[in-house]
């Protein structure tokens, strides 16, 4: 069931409201509570007044889809790791935090602590 956009423009036209329909082809929201619900070859409109967009109107049938939540990887610094990574660029405790930046990565944490891009 969709509302016929030509006569909804023509009836907010004579109440001196502007209607623009969009050509949209799926509409996404994120609720508070942390759904995501869409709308597949969704009826659009912007409906203005005065000039100000004042209210996005949405017509279609909404399913709720599931967030795939990705976890990364932990990385385990060893500390023989944090000492040669502070020797080589001589520092001393942020060595640990630069490998952990680096997720690991003995040159890169060293290119860092010493400024290199």
């Amino acid at each position: 069931m969709g509302l016929n956009p030509r006569e909804l423009r023509r009836a907010l036209k004579r109440m001196g409201i502007e209607a623009e329909e969009l050509n949209a082809v799926k509409v996404s929201i994120e609720t508070s509570d942390g759904k995501t619900l869409e709308v597949e070859s969704p009826q659009v409109m912007i409906i203005r007044a005065k000039g100000q967009p004042t209210m996005i109107y949405v017509v279609g049938e909404p399913r709720e889809v599931k967030r795939e939540v990705k976890e990364e990887a932990k990385v385990t610094i060893s500390d023989d790791d944090v000492r040669l990574v502070a020797e080589q660029a001589g520092v001393d405790l942020t060595a640990r935090r630069a490998l952990e930046e680096a997720k690991g990565d003995i040159a890169e944490a060293i290119l860092r602590l010493r400024g290199s891009p």
